[in-house]
């Protein structure tokens, strides 16, 4: 298991650099892929690690990361789609034409793991998607709405968008487990960290950004567990590809989730947006 090729997205902070941290000392070779170049730079530094600069807020940043990894990486073990958080408090439009959260949390990633499969499939890896609670207690996924132009609440396109990593889940396990891949959704927890510093909701704004943070929401190394051990251990034994974790254990999810053709549906209309911006 040792020495495999970990690439962690959003890993300048937070779980995605505490989940570095801990596969890094435990031998695995791991690529930080951050937006700050700064933050960015820091964590490899320290871990003596690869880094790539890439704003998801930009798909050809994400198009040359692809191409990126591509070149350096004859073999990606595991993809770990981390990037992501609660984005602005009114609906903002990204260079490509499409609402920042969703772009942020799900398309970009969706865009960057379409990209590497190939290499993925010919790695037999696992593509982990960090998701979140918010799934279930703010999602409500509508297929023709998807980049909130009716309707936009900073907490729903956050919600919407973790709804959105889980239903990528199951159809890239549909798609592609036969094939070799082998991927999950999860909940990290309620970490203590900078995901929400662009939030629309003044609660969520006021925990995240006080000290009782530290109080009520766990630490980034304990909200790292999940990625942590869905990268390490043995998917079809201790894992179930296609499902979404929450403390170990397969979680109860939106109900959406469980909807086939909307998992489709996503996957076909996600295909088209990108087309349009290659």
């Amino acid at each position: 298991m040792a020495g495999r090729t970990i690439v962690i997205t959003g890993a300048s902070d937070g779980i995605g650099a505490a989940a570095a941290r801990r596969l890094s000392l435990a031998g695995e070779s791991v690529v930080i892929v951050g937006r700050s170049p700064q933050k960015t730079a820091a964590v490899a530094a320290e871990l003596g690690a690869d880094h790539l600069l890439a704003d998801f807020a930009d798909l050809a940043q994400v198009r040359a990361l692809a191409d990126e990894l591509r070149k350096r990486y004859p073999t990606i073990d595991v993809l770990a789609n981390n990037a992501g958080g609660v984005m602005s408090r009114e609906r903002q439009l990204t260079v490509d034409g499409h609402e920042l959260t969703f772009q942020v949390n799900h398309l970009a990633p969706f865009l960057l793991t379409t990209l590497l499969l190939d290499r993925l499939v010919e790695s037999r890896a696992r593509v982990l998607n960090t998701s979140s609670i918010g799934n279930k207690l703010l999602g409500n996924v509508d297929i023709d709405d998807l980049d909130a132009e009716r309707t936009f609440r900073a907490s729903k396109a956050y919600g919407d968008a973790k709804l959105e990593n889980i239903l990528f889940t199951r159809e890239l396990h549909r798609r592609y487990h036969e094939r070799g891949i082998s991927t999950a959704a999860f909940h990290p927890g309620a970490v203590a960290s900078n995901f929400s510093s662009g939030s629309g909701s003044p609660v969520m704004r006021a925990l995240y950004g006080s000290p009782l943070k530290h109080v009520f929401l766990i630490s980034p190394d304990k909200g790292s567990d999940q990625l942590v051990w869905l990268a390490t251990s043995k998917p079809g034994s201790d894992w179930q590809s296609g499902q979404y974790y929450v403390k170990r254990k397969i979680g109860s999810a939106n109900k959406q989730a469980d909807d086939a053709d909307l998992a489709r549906q996503l996957w076909e209309r996600s295909e088209a947006m990108i087309a349009k911006t290659a």
